[in-house]
């Protein structure tokens, strides 16, 4: 006897397997289910695929998700913990990783998270070879050099989620104290996905307004209105919600959706992502740290060139040095 489905469908052609649009996330913890959340409700994919080691926790959190795929656009989401399902994945997303314990700082994660990479990214780049990479797990940016380096993979292909989230930040207390929306409060934190991150108080400004022509000590030591507090916050943000709630998600899961937007569409859109800066404002070390990036389907095809003062300048070289210091102790 012929089965309903055999009654029902004839078929004509066998899919395929991974489309153009599919996207692998490493990491079914809060930061991993945060961004397959925000990359499926705002339809960038349609194909997602979800892998981790604990095999119990990532079936739950996969049939969780199809559960709501007549709301996602039917949208395909599988799961498993073998690499071969994220073959011909566009964009494979690292989330795995040693949590950030309160009171650590993402430096202190940098060689347990870098023996995890060693299991992990080899087995993307076997099974995707022409995938992009975004990073995200912590240190970041240093885990992206780990990335680049195991993967084989060319600089414009291996990125880190790096300070987009620190410059939405940025702007969304900047737009606090103004009174104003934060996609029309214009301002860019580069450097370290971190304690060293650098301000870019030169360039911040309200419909091409810069704070600097109406207080040219903004963002400084000497400034009477302290506006640099601003920073100090987005620096602390983080550690602030690990203590309130025990982890960050939502936020990086947001960022992580916006990015892999502008990769899939080609929108050669401009983020603030950590990407290769030896040669980039007087950088001379192998670092990856955030700097303007034009993303698109090539991952970063060029980097925005901002005019820097010496005191930005500066700081950025130091961040570049401290990264180099802490890569230079990694044992691959």
């Amino acid at each position: 006897m012929t089965s309903i489905k055999e009654r029902l469908l004839k078929t004509v052609v066998e899919p395929v397997s991974g489309g153009k649009n599919k996207i692998t996330i490493v990491g079914v913890g809060q930061v991993g289910m945060a961004c397959a959340f925000s990359i499926l409700t705002n339809s960038v994919s349609s194909d997602v695929v979800l892998i981790d080691v604990m095999a119990d926790k990532l079936k739950g959190e996969m049939m969780d998700l199809q559960h709501g795929s007549a709301f996602l656009k039917n949208a395909r989401i599988n799961a498993s913990t073998d690499y071969a399902a994220t073959a011909n994945s566009t964009i494979c997303i690292v989330t795995a990783g040693a949590r950030q314990r309160e009171g650590e700082t993402r430096l202190d994660l940098v060689q347990r998270n870098t023996d995890i990479f060693k299991g992990i990214i080899p087995q993307l780049v076997k099974y995707s070879p022409e995938t992009t990479l975004l990073i995200v797990s912590n240190p970041v940016d240093i885990l992206t050099y780990v990335a680049w380096k195991l993967s084989g993979l060319p600089k414009n292909r291996v990125i880190g989620s790096g300070t987009n989230l620190d410059s939405a930040r940025f702007r969304f207390l900047l737009s606090q104290r103004l009174e104003i929306a934060p996609t029309s409060c214009h301002g860019w934190v580069i450097g370290e996905h971190g304690d060293t991150s650098v301000p870019v108080w030169s360039g911040v400004n309200i419909a091409g307004v810069r704070l600097r022509d109406l207080n040219e000590k903004v963002g400084t030591d000497q400034d009477p209105e302290n506006w640099g507090e601003i920073h100090k916050q987005v620096v602390w943000s983080a550690y602030e919600v690990i203590k309130l709630k025990g982890y960050t998600s939502w936020a990086i899961g947001l960022s992580i959706s916006n990015l892999a937007q502008s990769i899939l569409r080609n929108m050669s859109s401009v983020h603030a992502i950590s990407t290769l800066v030896n040669g980039f404002h007087g950088i001379t070390e192998d670092v990856f740290l955030s700097l303007p990036c034009v993303l698109g389907e090539n991952g970063v095809s060029r980097v925005v060139l901002q005019q820097l003062t010496d005191t930005e300048r500066d700081l950025l070289q130091k961040s570049a040095k401290t990264m180099h210091e802490v890569q230079s102790g990694l044992k691959f």
